[in-house]
């Protein structure tokens, strides 16, 4: 199963390739984050927001609530949910 998992923006990382730190569940990576807006200053995606994270692309922009609601489903769904994390630690974006 492919999960998109909720992460904050930690830090923008390079604005050219629009790359971006995320951290999810304590695991720090690159991040695209393309696809959050249209390459404006207006709809840059900022530190602190949160986002939908799928094989290295931000898809989303999500609230805080329900990023904090869908780790908590995610968490107690066990398995699925460990692997995600398990693959985010052995990926990364370069």
């Amino acid at each position: 199963m492919c999960l998109a998992i909720p992460g904050q923006i930690v830090e923008l990382l390079d604005e050219d390739d629009q790359l971006a730190q995320v951290e999810v569940a304590g695991v720090r990576r690159k991040v695209n984050v393309s696809l959050l807006g249209d390459g404006t200053a207006a709809h840059r995606p900022a530190a602190g927001e949160w986002v939908l994270i799928h094989v290295g692309f931000a898809l989303s922009r999500i609230d805080e609530e329900e990023a904090h609601a869908t780790l908590r489903l995610l968490r107690e769904a066990g398995g699925e949910f460990d692997q995600a994390i398990d693959e985010l630690r052995g990926s990364a974006i370069e």
